[in-house]
């Protein structure tokens, strides 16, 4: 036994002097001394730089600098004429010089990392500007001031104390935690400020104020970062922020490889990476979490990692291509006719804006594949941040951008739950979206809008969507049902239970969202239908469903439906700024080019009532005491005075469509027709007659019927199926039963 025990013993010292030749390990818990970086170098990038002679904090800062300028985005020798295209091309010296400003103003080099703490100027600091003092943006901007503005070396001092004192803070545990909501080295934080400081390190490497010290330093720093990224993301986590936390650790494991254990990060930030692209991007292209601002911040976490991986020829996974091409070509099928896009849940780029611009994201888009479909949302640059990732190829690209208009008609997104009725790619022509989905893993991003729509027509949005800011006070009133176009009841809103976010920034998120349900889609040449219906009334006793048509290419028709056992207010919310033209049931939104939207009322209501925020309006239409009712809403477009619904005539037409015209027959307890010659849409009836058409129907619903061409075709557009009875003339009665969104055809 003494003889084992001694044996072990030995084997052990010998151990402990093997791993004692080994490179040691990068802590997460502090930054190494710059001195103790050469010892954490692989083997062989240790052997190959003593070959060379001393291994020197200058001959290792000296290999760096080289392996950045072959590894990072562009090489960091050619920066004074990229920064010359760069302030040509976007002119943002008095913006950077303002946010760097204001930065400078607030926060000290040495500045705290845990609340409560006060700014320079007195005030406190509050959650969400500790958020993005943590996120370092507008280091950025100081660092470009510094270039702007005479080369001040203090400029690049503050960079280096600010990243010294989180350094410190993070030694004395003195900074947010994680638990807290406000977490510094939370990985959607600690990913951002990666991805600045890199930039920021790449910008000053041919500056001699920033001393072969410093460069160790801040890559010292960041490899500090990269352990603490790899340490705690070993599971994966729903949502964007361990994927922007995972892209920058793809970052450091390619930029700084030839330290030991980087290649370990690489390979949990690929996988990690890889489960996000395979849970969250849906199979029919769209981010998870059904925002375009979301969608293209995931554009570019991949963006950055299958860039960077190129340059150094490092093969990617083949699904990471489809992937990121399907986020482009996404964006390509929910676009407007002006390339922009709509406004979808938690967008907050521009604050109360009713579009995206999503050019910046499709110029990426082209400079990865050189589509021509993505090159028509293009620009002659990418968003400006976005510049400082491209090569040198990609930017020559930009001059000669090649480009063909899609070709994409009405369509689904069958998985995220986004319905598109589309007339075409002219500048005037109508799009309407549905939003119809609920991610069931993280709807935190989600809107209070469900089965609501949105609508351009004629250069315009008619029927708009709001971006939204998260330190707003009433980012929760943007988030929720009165600023969407969708259907109440009483004071019932669809997002319950707000709850604001565990940190106090200012975000925050329903407990409680509607469940959709779609019942049908269809889409041939004379229309499109939507049916679908959610449960966001039930608590109250109420049943809910909406169907939406699109009569091509002319106009719309949303129609509501309400059921309860008790007398409720139903209602819908248009978003715009409406004059009521004819009582209640006609109201009119009409925009600088004299185009405009009205929308009518083909079965009755009883008032409308008109309100807004922000320099944003909205039209509440009511009908009262009811158990249950249908709005059947027209939503008619028009360019030019004389194109829109005639408020003085009665019945109104919309066009050559005729509202009840008595050509047509309909037996039911309140039928609506709106009839153009040989076509219509009937809406609840139980019978229709026609010349020598009968049509009986097992139960009252809706129908689209068509007779031309000796033939009759007829549509159920109902929320149910129903079983129709049809006989044209003396021939033989057809009976088949119809699901919504079903036909039967006979020959006459």
């Amino acid at each position: 036994m003494k003889r084992f025990q001694s044996s072990t013993l030995f084997v052990l010292i010998l151990s402990c002097m093997s791993l004692g030749l080994r490179a040691q390990s990068i802590p997460s818990n502090k930054v190494l001394p710059i001195n103790q970086l050469a010892g954490t170098l692989k083997a062989e990038i240790s052997t190959q730089l003593k070959a060379k002679g001393e291994l020197s904090n200058a001959s290792l800062a000296n290999y760096f600098r080289q392996k950045f300028s072959e590894r990072f985005f562009y090489d960091y020798h050619t920066f004074y004429n990229r920064l010359a295209s760069y302030d040509e091309l976007y002119n943002n010296q008095r913006n950077h010089e303002s946010r760097a400003k204001d930065h400078l103003s607030k926060f000290a080099d040495a500045t705290q990392w845990v609340l409560p703490f006060n700014y320079l100027s007195g005030g406190e600091v509050n959650a969400y500007a500790l958020r993005h003092l943590a996120r370092q943006h507008k280091m950025v901007d100081i660092a470009l001031y510094y270039f702007h503005s005479g080369k001040d070396p203090k400029y690049i001092k503050y960079f280096e104390n600010q990243m010294r004192s989180l350094n410190a803070a993070l030694e004395l545990e003195e900074y947010e935690k994680i638990e807290d909501g406000n977490g510094v080295y939370e990985a959607f934080r600690s990913g951002y400020r990666v991805l600045n400081w890199l930039w920021i390190h790449n910008m000053f490497l041919n500056e001699s104020e920033y001393s072969d010290a410093d460069q160790l330093r801040t890559i010292a720093t960041l490899l500090q970062h990269g352990q603490h990224l790899y340490e705690r993301n070993d599971q994966f986590r729903a949502g964007n922020h361990q994927t922007r936390g995972m892209s920058a650790l793809a970052l450091l494991s390619i930029l700084l490889r030839d330290f030991e254990g980087t290649d370990a990060w690489y390979d949990r930030a690929m996988l990690r990476l890889g489960e996000h692209l395979d849970k969250e991007i849906n199979p029919d292209g769209f981010q998870f979490e059904r925002s375009v601002h979301y969608h293209m911040s995931d554009i570019n976490n991949y963006f950055y990692v299958y860039q960077l991986a190129k340059i150094s020829d490092i093969q990617v996974p083949e699904t990471w291509e489809e992937k990121l091409r399907s986020l482009f070509t996404s964006l390509v099928k929910i676009a407007y006719p002006d390339r922009s896009a709509p406004v979808l849940q938690d967008d907050t780029e521009i604050p109360w804006a009713e579009k995206n611009d999503i050019s910046g994201a499709m110029t990426l888009g082209y400079l990865l594949f050189e589509n021509p479909e993505f090159g028509y949302f293009a620009s002659d640059k990418v968003d400006d941040r976005m510049y400082w990732y491209l090569s040198q190829a990609q930017v020559e690209l930009l001059k000669n951008i090649k480009s063909k208009k899609p070709s994409y008609g009405s369509l689904v997104f069958p998985n995220t739950h986004y319905y598109l009725m589309r007339e075409g790619w002219n500048k005037n022509d109508k799009v309407m979206i549905i939003s119809a989905g609920l991610d069931d893993e993280k709807p935190d991003h989600q809107h209070g809008d469900m089965l609501g729509i949105q609508a351009v027509a004629n250069g315009q949005v008619i029927l708009p969507n709001y971006q939204v800011r998260y330190s707003l006070e009433d980012f929760d009133l943007f988030k929720n049902s009165m600023v969407k176009n969708v259907a109440l009841v009483d004071e019932e809103l669809q997002g319950k239970q707000w709850t604001s976010n565990k940190g106090g920034s200012g975000f925050g998120k329903f407990k409680v969202l509607p469940n959709p349900k779609v019942i049908s889609w269809e889409s041939n040449k004379d229309f499109d239908l939507f049916v679908g219906s959610h449960d966001g009334f039930e608590n109250i006793g109420v049943t809910y469903s909406r169907q939406v048509i699109f009569v091509k290419d002319d106009f719309w028709i949303v129609k509501d439906n309400f059921h309860s056992k008790e007398s409720h207010e139903y209602k819908q919310v248009w978003q715009g700024h409406y004059t009521h033209e004819s009582g209640p049931d006609l109201i009119r939104a009409t925009f600088a080019d004299a185009s405009g939207v009205d929308i009518l009322q083909l079965n009755p209501i009883d008032s409308t009532f008109s309100s807004g925020a922000r320099g944003k309006g909205w039209t509440v239409t009511s009908k009262l005491n009811q158990q249950n009712f249908s709005f059947i809403t027209a939503i008619f477009p028009y360019r030019g005075y004389n194109n829109r619904i005639d408020e003085s005539e009665a019945p109104p037409r919309l066009e050559d469509w005729k509202v009840n015209d008595k050509k047509w027959q309909l037996t039911g307890t309140t039928p609506v027709a709106l009839s153009d010659g040989h076509e219509g849409y009937f809406f609840q009836t139980q019978e229709l007659n026609t010349e020598n058409l009968n049509i009986k129907i097992s139960s009252e619903t809706d129908l689209y019927v068509k007779n031309k061409d000796n033939k009759v075709r007829i549509h159920l557009l109902g929320t149910q199926k129903a079983t129709l009875s049809v006989r044209y003339g003396t021939k033989n009665e057809v009976t088949k039963e119809l699901k919504p969104g079903e036909y039967v055809e006979i020959s006459l």
